[in-house]
């Protein structure tokens, strides 16, 4: 069996639902089960309609409301017809009433709770799929609609809830049953607690539902369809000469998706390494592409792809302290968790050690601790650019075309991965197009790396 997951651009109108169907439904006969975004721009809009009932009231949100129930109605109207038509608009103004419901109540506290707020984000994927069950029955194609609360469970996290794995992937294989010729849609993103309290994973983690439905289910593959040909060598708005990678290693799909490409959420990955399920990354617009199969190892080494990451800041401690000495580094890292700020790389020499970040809400608290241990010095508007590729260690004259390339452009902070599979460079985000360039066309567009 296989799952497909379609993202928001993949179900954004009728005609790309439609499309979305037709690629399942050529796929029935493996047995489907498909999980599905809200349509695109609708996770805003609910964002929004919970904003202005907390902020200016219920009649503002109303609006909102009545216009995001037009579009999923017209969505709806030009899918299906008749008795179908009928049952599916039934099922979405159901949907809607309990929307405003909640965002009445919402209005009448002004204050959004984010267990409040996850309840109002989960009606984008139940209206969105409610529309792509009723059309697949439409077309005479055996459906379940399954509700990922009853099977996603999680704590009670809201707004980015952690899964509970034992308990989801046992409801998983109880509650969700593919086989062939049957599809069962539902949802990505909500989940629930234990106890039925409706969470969500964090925005952009319906990747996450699919492979945990993949690994749980251990299926033969699971498929992520969005709106490009697959995982490029660099993001195509900055290098149009970027090409489509054939095939990448779990490690770096992981990398590049850490370092800033937007094809699959770094932590949805995990589930598939553990299974050791593949995943392709395909295009809706252009399903006859091969897209992009990720794998557990892939035997070529050397540079796949770069990503980059902008808005950095660099926080360097210094202090003769550390000479030495141990548990230094421990007390450092133990500040950053108490704010829980994520540090993503870090290089260390005798005397100093160099962290980015890129959540500064609690950069001057930081400081301030960091300051009891040693000169604490900020620069702040950086970026990271990653290249990424199995065995980038075991040659070093790829180091050395790194810094060739980038002679001219001023570099803060290096960083070759432990994993082996990334080098890192951090530069002023102004310098960030211009090294992108440069290191796209030495590694990928004149011979290659």
């Amino acid at each position: 069996m296989r799952v497909l997951k379609f993202g928001g651009t993949s179900v954004r109108d009728a005609e790309w639902m439609a499309r979305s169907l037709n690629i399942a439904q050529e796929q029935i006969s493996e047995g489907i089960v498909l999980v599905s975004s809200a349509m695109a721009k609708t996770t805003n809009g609910l964002q929004d309609i919970a904003c202005r009932a907390e902020q200016t009231g219920f009649d503002e949100a109303r609006r909102a409301i009545e216009e995001l129930e037009a579009h999923h109605l017209a969505t709806a109207e030009a899918l299906l017809e008749g008795e179908p038509l009928d049952r599916c608009r039934a099922g979405l103004e159901e949907l809607f009433s309990e929307l405003v419901s909640v965002v009445k109540g919402l209005s009448l506290l002004k204050e959004r709770s984010p267990r409040s707020n996850d309840l109002i984000l989960s009606f984008g994927e139940r209206l969105s799929t409610t529309i792509l069950a009723e059309t697949a029955r439409a077309r005479g194609i055996e459906t379940k609609l399954v509700d990922a609360r009853e099977f996603m469970k999680t704590d009670d996290a809201f707004t980015h809830a952690s899964l509970i794995e034992e308990t989801t992937y046992r409801l998983v294989r109880e509650k969700v049953r593919p086989r062939r010729g049957r599809l069962i849609v539902t949802q990505g993103f909500i989940a629930s607690t234990e106890t039925g309290i409706t969470t969500t994973l964090g925005r952009n983690q319906s990747d996450f539902t699919a492979i945990v439905l993949g690994a749980a289910l251990d299926a033969d593959e699971v498929q992520i369809w969005t709106d490009v040909d697959g995982i490029m060598t660099c993001d195509p708005r900055l290098v149009p000469e970027a090409a489509t990678l054939p095939s990448i290693s779990y490690r770096e799909a992981a990398e590049l998706a850490y370092f800033g490409a937007k094809v699959i959420h770094p932590q949805a990955i995990q589930p598939a390494v553990t299974a050791g399920i593949p995943i392709c990354v395909k295009n809706t617009g252009r399903p006859q592409s091969a897209g992009t199969r990720i794998v557990s190892d892939i035997p070529s080494e050397g540079p796949k792809a770069i990503a980059f990451k902008e808005g950095i800041t660099v926080v360097n401690v210094t202090s003769a302290r550390m000479l030495h000495a141990y548990g230094f580094l421990k007390t450092i890292f133990e500040i950053f968790e108490l704010y829980k700020t994520p540090v993503d790389l870090v290089a260390t020499s005798e005397v100093s050690v160099s962290m980015t970040i890129d959540e500064v809400k609690h950069l001057d608290a930081i400081s301030g601790r960091l300051g009891a241990l040693g000169s604490v010095g900020v620069a702040r508007d950086l970026s990271i650019i990653c290249l990424v590729g199995q065995g980038l260690w075991k040659n070093s004259r790829i180091i050395s075309r790194v810094f060739s390339t980038l002679e001219e452009v001023p570099i803060r902070l290096v960083t070759l991965g432990s994993s082996d599979t990334n080098l890192s460079v951090v530069v002023p985000r102004e310098k960030t197009a211009e090294a992108v360039r440069s290191l796209h066309s030495e590694f990928f567009e004149r011979g290659g790396g």
